[in-house]
């Protein structure tokens, strides 16, 4: 993909909402939606990213903030996105505006059931941003996005059954099958993370034990380096001399750079992730029998260090190994964008009702206009 122009922009409430939406209905084929620039917003813990997407999955304009405290009202939340869009209309022709959102959407994707890391609880998120913008709204699930646009440009093109799993602080996770993405009856399909491997395992912040995020995850990469330096183990010196002492600054980009400067614990660590990695996904390929695996996230920037070993270990799980054809498993090739370039593409969906009631209003003034000269001709005449 290609980037034109990168912003850094400071969010506030500056301007005045703008006209309500014109429709919401979806398209359901991206081979018949138009061709036109929509705005793909991607809202994390941390971040918010705003791009102007083509429909070829090019950035043409991108602006990030961060996301504001998750102890605001959702109102300020829909404030910033508000204020990205219309910082983008300002140079662009934007026809629609698509949401990869943290948390769970519901299936009509309108609102954000959860939202771990935001307070967002049963927010109706797609009709009061609708109700603010002069263009239709589509919201998602980050995963699903991420899902779609690795599927439509990157590592999942021509695969017509794909499983997207996404390693960051947890495990996030989508399914597309044919061209669709599947949601699931209530719109939370693909919470891959919350499956558990271990009975009365490591307690999960959802309140259970033993889920799969416990064991192959952003969370689970340095708790493991960090218990093993509070232990003062020989093995994570090298780690401790690299802090300095202080255990609580071990993170998981540091350690992936150590293991490629070849410590033997931060490499051994992310092969333990690595085949967890690989048990999860043996466990999902009996389930849903996918032909490729597309592995997202931060934490697969480890690349080799980890997706070898989860390989190895898919292989070695797999039910009916040996008599089955074997799904394989890839690193994703759109990095932190992918959610956001997916949001966009999925909003391009619903851009042909726009584009229709755009005309259709251009049409009627051009026919009073054509009514207006014919009286003022005819009151001329007389």
């Amino acid at each position: 993909m290609s980037t034109y122009r990168d912003f850094t922009a400071p969010i506030g409430s500056r301007r005045a909402p703008v006209l309500r939406t014109v429709g919401t209905r979806e398209r359901r084929s991206h081979l018949t939606a138009p061709r036109v620039p929509t705005v793909g917003i991607d809202i994390g813990g941390t971040k918010v990213m705003a791009g102007v997407v083509d429909a070829d999955g090019n950035i043409l304009e991108r602006l990030r903030t961060e996301t504001p405290d998750k102890s605001k009202s959702p109102k300020v939340v829909e404030d910033t996105i508000v204020e990205l869009v219309l910082d983008l209309s300002d140079r662009h022709d934007v026809h629609a505006v698509g949401i990869g959102a943290a948390g769970w959407v519901d299936a009509d994707r309108n609102r954000v059931l959860f939202a771990p890391h935001l307070s967002w609880r049963n927010e109706p998120l797609r009709d009061r941003i609708a109700g603010r913008l002069a263009v239709p709204v589509l919201v998602d699930n980050d995963a699903n996005t991420a899902a779609w646009a690795e599927w439509r440009f990157g590592a999942g093109r021509g695969e017509d059954h794909l499983v997207m799993i996404t390693l960051g602080t947890g495990i996030g996770g989508a399914i597309l099958e044919d061209g669709q993405v599947k949601r699931g009856k209530y719109g939370v399909a693909g919470e891959f993370g919350h499956m558990q491997v271990v009975p009365g395992g490591h307690r999960c912040p959802c309140g259970n034990r033993g889920c799969w995020e416990q064991y192959s995850s952003g969370n689970a990469l340095v708790r493991e380096a960090r218990e093993l330096a509070a232990a003062d183990s020989p093995v994570a010196y090298g780690i401790i001399e690299h802090v300095k002492g202080n255990i609580a600054d071990i993170t998981g980009p540091m350690i992936t750079e150590l293991a490629r400067e070849g410590d033997a614990m931060c490499i051994e660590l992310l092969q333990d992730i690595g085949q967890w990695l690989g048990v999860g996904i043996a466990n999902l390929a009996a389930a849903l029998d996918p032909s490729c695996f597309v592995i997202g996230g931060g934490v697969s920037a480890a690349d080799d260090l980890l997706i070898g070993p989860a390989r190895d270990a898919f292989k070695r799980q797999l039910t009916g190994r040996g008599y089955r054809p074997e799904a394989h498993i890839v690193r994703a090739q759109l990095g932190p964008e992918a959610g956001m370039v997916g949001a966009a593409d999925l909003a391009r969906l619903v851009a042909r009702r726009f584009r229709r009631a755009k005309r259709r209003r251009v049409e009627r003034y051009e026919r009073y206009e054509r009514y207006a000269e014919a009286r003022r001709t005819t009151q001329e005449t007389l």
